[in-house]
């Protein structure tokens, strides 16, 4: 009796092993880009970065960031991978547009981090 409740649990958590990777390796899409755009006003400074990753399974191609009076443009960003930007100056600090080859058209507003009483920059 006990064999069989091992094997049952075994069998349940293979099902569900295999299941998770499934969800993760197949729902992912051929292509897809995240971007995080991060605007933090200091008190002498404001200080800004852009992050784009590349969370689908083809490699993307021909990216162009516009930061409203400058563009900027990346040939290739690979499964996974993740890009750090800085606006350069005189950029529109509201939204960022970024396209690129295969349909992506993302417009990202800029967020901006909780501040905490008593934390530098507060």
């Amino acid at each position: 009796m006990s064999r069989l409740i091992a094997f049952a649990a075994a069998g349940a958590g293979a099902i569900a092993i295999l299941a998770y990777f499934a969800f993760t390796i197949i729902a992912k899409e051929d292509y897809s880009l995240e971007v995080d755009a991060m605007r933090d006003d200091q008190s002498l400074f404001i200080n800004t970065r852009i992050i784009l990753a590349n969370t689908g399974k083809l490699p993307l191609t021909h990216i162009t960031v516009d930061y409203g009076a400058k563009n900027e443009t990346l040939n290739i960003i690979g499964p996974g991978e993740k890009v750090a930007l800085s606006p350069p100056e005189g950029s529109n600090l509201n939204v960022v547009k970024i396209t690129a080859d295969n349909g992506i058209n993302i417009t990202k507003e800029y967020r901006k981090p909780i501040k905490l009483p008593g934390m530098i920059g507060s």
